[in-house]
């Protein structure tokens, strides 16, 4: 079976890289004694799949891991146990089993929602640059791929952006950046409206259906109720 857990990752640990984050997790999985299913061959590894990277320098309260147990576990206990192996900054919001053909994060998700602070702009010509931007038929970028640098736009990219007041009380942007078929990074988007962006948090991850878009675990779904029935 397979457990899906949603995280945290803000403060100083927003400076950890990816591989250093899947570090943390297997360190913390192992200390918890959580029966994780590994790999065959000669150089076995724990079978955990992570969501889409989250850019190095930037917080989330949005981030998801796929972890392959070997044996029947309850997702909500599990998460409990993980919780005291993780330092400051690591937070488990959620926690259940995923179904069975239920598509990977990374092949799943869709777009992603930030909050960007933005320093040193007022609110009217931060909205006036907004508008302009909502308004371009193209945005221009120099972005790096495969080890060159090449122009793309970024505006299929852009589904949604509006000047906010971020949760540290200044001046900021929320957007909505698709992740197909490349993903954009804040940086990016503040190089394709030509000002210089603060920190950025990711807040959510989508995945679209139908018609309709969810994410892939709720924040609540850690109460053990909810997460009985997204197993079920």
């Amino acid at each position: 079976m397979k457990v899906r857990f949603r995280y945290s990752k803000l403060g100083k640990l927003r400076w950890t890289s990816q591989r250093d984050m899947a570090r943390m997790w297997e360190r913390a999985l192992r200390k918890a004694a959580v029966p994780v299913a590994f790999t065959s061959g000669f150089s076995p590894r724990p079978k955990l799949s992570f969501g889409l990277a989250l850019p190095t320098g930037c917080e989330s309260v949005a981030e998801y891991l796929d972890v392959e147990v070997a044996t029947s576990v309850v997702a909500y206990e599990v998460s409990e146990s993980l919780k005291s192996h993780f330092p400051a900054g690591v937070g488990i919001t959620a926690a259940a089993v995923v179904p069975d053909g239920r598509g990977s994060l990374q092949q799943d998700v869709t777009s992603c929602a930030w909050e960007i602070q933005v320093p040193g702009i007022e609110h009217l010509a931060l909205e006036r640059l907004v508008d302009t931007a909502l308004g371009a038929q193209s945005l221009p970028v120099r972005r790096e791929r495969k080890g060159r640098e090449e122009n793309d736009d970024l505006r299929p990219a852009v589904r949604e952006l509006t000047v906010c007041v971020t949760s540290e009380g200044c001046c900021g942007l929320r957007a909505e950046l698709s992740t197909r078929p490349r993903g954009v990074r804040p940086s990016e988007l503040g190089r394709a409206l030509g000002i210089e962006l603060g920190p950025s948090r990711r807040t959510h991850q989508w995945i679209e259906t139908e018609g309709s878009r969810a994410e892939p675990l709720e924040p609540d779904a850690a109460r053990p109720e909810l997460a009985s029935e997204l197993a079920s």
